[in-house]
């Protein structure tokens, strides 16, 4: 209890410190007292905190207590895999930097911002007609196309340089994942990447390359958009196509296949495999059923022959004669015993 008594008394002096009096506290009726500005000398003992600069970026989260980095790299797993011959730490950097893959200068272009970006940009008449967006849709993200990866490598390149140059001042880039846009891309009818696309007049006029068909070089796709070399060939005019009479229709069957991959794309790829599995069988099934019923095979009968009797060879100078068969010669047994008498006797 000694030990309390100090401890209150010198919490009692640190909070009346910057008092000037002890108030009885407010009563009903009593007008509030006015307010004082603290003394300079005051101000300046107490601490202040700066207010945060209104651009400031938040802290970055570390992914809290679950990140799956922080797991692989904490203590135990570390030494787990070092004794395996694995270096965890340097494994995860390089996964880092490989999932880096495209240079960040370039916006994404996506289902969700296309109009906003394109059609909808904010331009004077003059920047208008001038205008030109040059896109790429790739599958690089996938990691499983090497021609995407080197396209996307000159596509940067060819930007940077333009960066550097800065001889294209009316061009804008940018770059479609085709594994994440689906709404664009079935809408214009591609269903394969890598592709280049020329936009102007705010996306009403398409230009589309197949990048296997043109000479991917930084190079040459600055020379291509510096000299307009876009123009020599015709923009996507289809009934189907931007300003078509059936454009409607590319509309809304792309809108259905988005929807569709939302869901989709929220089932394990698992379940997916089985499903698809079951429903090929089926597929397959009703595709080689048979709708007759099965007949039996008529088997016809062959009239059977008779076999002919058959006569044994008589040796010659026999003494004895063989009695013919009854249906021949009719003749009775006992008639037959009395001959061989006859012959006995003579």
């Amino acid at each position: 209890m000694k030990v309390f008594i100090p401890l209150f008394a010198s919490l009692a002096c640190t909070a009346s410190v910057g008092a000037q009096y002890f108030s009885a506290g407010w009563s009903p009726g009593q007008p509030a007292p006015p307010y004082q500005a603290p003394s300079p000398a005051t101000a300046a003992a107490r601490p202040s905190v700066a207010p945060p600069p209104p651009n400031a970026a938040p802290a970055a989260s570390d992914g809290g207590l679950f990140d799956i980095s922080r797991i692989l790299t904490s203590g135990p797993v570390d030494q787990l895999f070092s004794k395996m011959g694995v270096n965890i730490t340097e494994k995860m950097e390089l996964a880092k930097k490989d999932a880096i893959i495209w240079d960040p200068r370039i916006p994404l272009i996506t289902d969700y911002n296309y109009d906003e970006l394109i059609v909808n940009e904010p331009l004077t008449p003059e920047e208008e007609e001038d205008r030109v967006w040059f896109l790429i849709i790739t599958v690089s993200a996938g990691g499983k196309n090497p021609f995407s990866r080197l396209a996307d490598g000159h596509f940067d390149k060819a930007y940077n340089l333009s960066v550097i140059e800065n001889d294209l001042p009316n061009v804008r880039w940018g770059r479609i994942d085709y594994l994440n846009v689906t709404y664009l891309t079935t809408k214009w009818s591609i269903w394969q990447a890598p592709y280049l696309v020329v936009a102007t007049d705010r996306g009403k006029s398409l230009r589309f390359y197949k990048g296997n068909s043109v000479r991917l070089d930084p190079d040459i796709i600055r020379e291509f958009l510096r000299e307009e070399g876009w123009r020599e060939s015709e923009p996507w005019a289809s009934t189907f196509g931007p300003g078509g009479d059936k454009e409607y229709l590319m509309h809304y069957f792309a809108f259905a296949m988005t929807k569709s991959y939302e869901y989709l794309v929220r089932v394990p790829r698992w379940v997916l495999m089985l499903a698809s599995g079951g429903v090929a069988n089926l597929i397959m099934r009703y595709i080689h059923r048979n709708d007759a019923a099965p007949t039996e095979p008529v088997i016809e009968e062959k009239p059977t022959e008779k076999p002919a009797p058959l006569s044994l060879p008589v040796p010659a100078g026999s003494s004895t004669t063989t009695s013919a068969p009854a249906s021949t010669t009719g003749a009775s047994p006992s008639k037959g015993k009395g001959r061989q008498r006859k012959g006995a006797k003579k």
